[in-house]
């Protein structure tokens, strides 16, 4: 089993909802499948999962209200969420990412690109030692080992994109980390035409960060370093 990981499948398409479910199940997770937004309520009120892949369209609600509720939910919050829509208009991606999905793939799909991203996603951010597990910097506390970040005194809900984001940025010293670079480091993925994904997530982040956003700096054309 990898790692334990459980995902699941929120689909009403019988033939993607099983094309999905065989081919991830195959790669070792385990899987769990609905057809529908009650269904997908009633089964994390019995497990919680590491990741939702989230069709929008679906019966009985609107995927994004799914996606809402499972960011609300103090018990589900931290669960990765990969939207998958055949809405592929530019502000459709952005409002998913906003609304606090980590990704967002557009039908139809290639069920190779998506089983990477879900591993980039599912991938634990890596500790380089015991000594860097503790970050300051003015009223910023980072304690890594328990992925915890504090601002003047406040703790901050990240979610797991957006500290591999952050910890990118910490581990880089100042660096200047391009788009496709943190695509490739965060999400798992290096595939054009998604640099829109790295921008939003970094807008989140930066909000939630709250007087230090400053710390992120913007170069233009390029990506984005920490400027402390």
């Amino acid at each position: 089993m990898e790692n334990g990981k459980k995902i699941l499948i929120v689909e009403d398409d019988q033939d993607i909802r099983e094309l999905l479910h065989f081919n991830l199940e195959k790669e070792g997770f385990t899987v769990f499948s609905v057809k529908n937004g009650q269904e997908s309520f009633e089964l994390l009120r019995e497990h919680v999962v590491d990741l939702v892949v989230l069709d929008l369209m679906l019966p009985d609600i609107d995927g994004l209200d799914i996606l809402k509720n499972i960011k609300l939910d103090n018990r589900l919050k931290d669960i990765a969420v990969i939207i998958l829509s055949a809405k592929g208009e530019e502000i459709d991606r952005i409002l998913g990412l906003e609304l606090g999905a980590d990704d967002y793939v557009i039908k139809p799909f290639s069920i190779r690109e998506l089983k990477l991203r879900v591993k980039g996603l599912l991938k634990r951010t890596k500790i380089s030692s015991l000594e860097e597990t503790k970050w300051r910097y003015k009223g910023i506390v980072i304690d890594r080992q328990r992925m915890e970040i504090y601002i003047d005194g406040e703790e901050v809900d990240l979610t797991v994109t957006e500290w591999k984001l952050l910890m990118e940025l910490i581990d880089a010293k100042g660096q200047v980390l391009s788009r496709d670079f943190l695509l490739t480091k965060v999400w798992g993925y290096d595939f054009e035409g998604y640099a829109r994904t790295v921008d939003t997530h970094i807008r989140r982040l930066r909000k939630k960060l709250g007087q230090y956003a400053n710390i992120i700096k913007t170069i233009r054309g390029v990506g984005y370093k920490l400027k402390l």
